[in-house]
């Protein structure tokens, strides 16, 4: 196997944000190239388009225009963004500018990394060239199964399994300085299944691994189908009660419609922070909205908001325990305790 098993987040590279709270800047830019999606995974509250209907979501895609401006306010900080992932709640790759949005992006010199994530559903031989040639620094691909029919199962949607394995072999060979990182779910697939997914992908990509499962949604129960039983984090980390989310302090998320959200998880978009068509990034990041909810986090009052209180991906999403930082935190930012 040419791979190496590693999960898609670069953990050695982590900072611990206690040490540096409040940032002037973020140290990733989230931005939702479409929010919309091909399959309707049973563990995804995309997927229910009816569940998505009833919170009133905007549904569609980025903006091009408004994605140009997003970079270009990124000069408003002293340094260039870390990390710029473009991916939230949908298929990114359905937004026909993806690729047009990362040459953007990387000749902005603005942002140091650009990645994605993606069903990989829509990889072709062109579409592969055009994101490769653009500058995409590290795609993550997320494999629902290891063959037709388990991916029907759990996404309800058919593919050619085995055309599907051919593009992802294009991308990889064609790879460029682009990064593959393919990862699956490791609750949905039987020791002998765990087996098939190394030997039919350790060839192709850069990095693999088996991802457990955990509660990414707020207020959002997975299928019956999918079992609901968290022994570990996300990467394998020990579950820890925290009152403080990381999240806020060192993400910051851009909707499809170009509100702002609180993080990742917000799914219905209901936490909106500010919206970019009216603010410029910096305005908002240092905004007083995002700053008092980190106050409130800090202060032990996440449970004021209850979406907040119904997140589990604080516990089992992020690598971050801020809880014993929370004094010293409020005291950079001037507050008293």
């Amino acid at each position: 196997m040419k791979a190496v098993i590693k999960y898609r987040v670069n953990t050695e590279e982590h900072v611990l944000l206690g040490e540096v709270a409040p940032l002037n800047q973020p140290y990733v830019l989230l931005i939702d190239p479409c929010n919309r999606c091909n399959f309707r995974c049973k563990f995804c509250p995309t997927g229910n388009h009816q569940l998505i209907k009833s919170t009133g979501r905007f549904q569609g895609i980025l903006d091009f225009d408004l994605f140009k401006k997003i970079i270009d306010d990124l000069k408003e900080f002293d340094e260039p963004i870390r990390v710029l992932r473009l991916y939230k709640e949908g298929e990114p790759l359905l937004n026909k500018n993806f690729s047009h949005m990362v040459k953007y992006a990387k000749q902005s010199g603005l942002v140091k990394k650009i990645d994605t994530t993606t069903n990989g559903s829509l990889l072709n031989p062109e579409l592969n060239r055009k994101i490769i040639d653009a500058g995409l620094g590290q795609i993550n691909i997320s494999v629902n199964g290891v063959n037709t029919d388990q991916i029907y199962y759990y996404t309800g949607v058919r593919i050619d399994f085995d055309k599907y394995v051919a593009n992802i072999r294009d991308l990889y060979e064609n790879r460029g300085n682009c990064e593959i990182s393919i990862k699956a779910i490791k609750e949905n697939l039987t020791d002998e299944e765990q087996k098939q997914f190394f030997d039919i992908f350790g060839d192709i990509s850069n990095r693999i691994v088996l991802e457990n499962l955990s509660p990414a949604w707020p207020q959002f129960q997975f299928h019956e189908d999918i079992k609901m039983e968290f022994c570990c984090g996300n990467y394998g980390q020990e579950i820890i009660p925290r009152q403080i989310c990381p999240y806020i302090f060192y993400i910051m998320v851009i909707n499809t419609s170009g509100k702002v959200s609180t993080c990742v998880g917000d799914w219905p978009n209901r936490l909106i922070m500010g919206n970019i068509k009216t603010q410029s990034v910096k305005d908002v990041w240092l905004g007083r909205v995002l700053n008092d909810l980190r106050i409130n986090h800090l202060k032990g009052h996440r449970s004021d908001c209850t979406f907040c209180r119904d997140c589990e991906v604080v516990t089992h999403g992020t690598l971050d325990n801020m809880d014993d930082y929370a004094d010293k935190i409020l005291f950079r930012m001037g507050v008293q305790t």
